[in-house]
């Protein structure tokens, strides 16, 4: 977005991801026993889930599909008066797709496509969680007790999403939704950019936007969930290891972001990355930071390396085309 432009400030911040899972009973069990979120609500072929730290009813909606995947992305708008806005901004692209009557804890919301294919929702109307007697917290600001139970999840973070084409989503991203570029990773002296990393929150990044090795549209790298400290991290990987869960990557520390993180692949196929660390961004004229292939390494600052499946898998699975060149491996945080 171009320094002499008005800022765009309708998006308060990520509400819900819907995650589509072939084993919805398993992923229910990683997400409620092993993760330690509640689960709130069923409809259909779908269970909603929230961390103790989430305010809104719902962050999560499980829904049983074929394949694993991201089904919807869904923003919260500040206003009514900011969803007409961004409702009318994101139909002159050609994108929208339509007005729906909300969801579970949700009301009216617009429904599109971001230019690589992911569905995705901005919406105003959200229900507060109320915490039953049980989960009632004794701290009057904290929306659920803190149960302990697995690794205890506070609150949904991110989420990393594939694209054939970077630059054009992340256009998007910054002139129809007003996200914030925070940092980028560009090769060839610049002129390919491998991924950006974006957020319409003081939060360093609530989307980020990754190269798809594999030329595919529509696909999820990771959804993240956020812990309070690194030894929350540590403790998920114990939880995780102890309940013959794969563990791909890390605990480890990112460069750009300075995340703490710990990646497994949930029993549907998503890969589900436990959060902690990294940095706010307050400045409303923050520059970039931009990574070249040398600065940048393989994403990890300090911890082990990250595998080939970090860069070739994404949810859901697809071949490689033969003629496709293979892409630097880049963590897309």
């Amino acid at each position: 977005m171009n320094d002499d432009r008005e800022p765009i400030r309708d998006v308060a911040h990520l509400g819900r991801v819907e995650l589509l899972t072939p084993e919805p009973e398993r992923s229910l069990w990683y997400f409620h026993d092993l993760l330690g979120m509640e689960a709130v609500h069923r409809e259909g072929a779908s269970v909603y889930l929230r961390g103790y730290g989430d305010y809104a009813a719902s962050t999560l909606k499980l829904t049983e599909a074929a394949k694993p995947g991201v089904a919807c992305v869904h923003w919260r708008a500040v206003s009514p008066q900011a969803l007409e806005r961004r409702a009318a901004a994101i139909a002159a692209t050609g994108l929208g797709i339509g007005w729906s009557n909300g969801d579970f804890g949700l009301g009216p919301a617009y429904r599109f496509r971001d230019p690589d294919g992911h569905v995705m929702e901005i919406y105003y109307e959200e229900s507060r969680y109320e915490a039953p007697a049980p989960l009632r917290s004794t701290l009057k600001n904290l929306p659920q007790k803190f149960t302990g139970r697995g690794a205890a999840v506070r609150r949904l973070d991110h989420l990393a999403l594939l694209a054939a084409d970077v630059p054009t989503n992340r256009a998007f991203a910054e002139e129809t939704l007003g996200f914030q570029l925070r940092e980028q990773v560009r090769y060839d002296n610049g002129a390919v950019e491998i991924g950006s990393w974006l957020s319409p929150t003081t939060v360093h990044h609530q989307v980020a936007y990754v190269v798809d090795a594999r030329g595919g549209h529509g696909r999820l790298h990771h959804l993240s969930m956020w812990v309070d400290d690194k030894s929350d991290v540590l403790r998920a990987a114990d939880v995780l290891r102890e309940n013959g869960i794969f563990i791909e990557a890390g605990p480890a520390k990112h460069n750009n972001s300075q995340g703490f993180y710990l990646y497994s692949y949930e029993p549907g196929g998503n890969r589900v990355e436990v959060y902690s660390g990294s940095f706010l961004v307050f400045a409303p004229n923050w520059q970039p930071v931009v990574w070249n292939e040398a600065e940048r390494g393989t994403g990890v600052y300090w911890g082990g390396a990250l595998p080939e499946s970090f860069i070739e898998y994404a949810t859901p699975d697809i071949e490689r085309p033969a003629e496709r060149r293979a892409v630097p491996v880049v963590d897309p945080r």
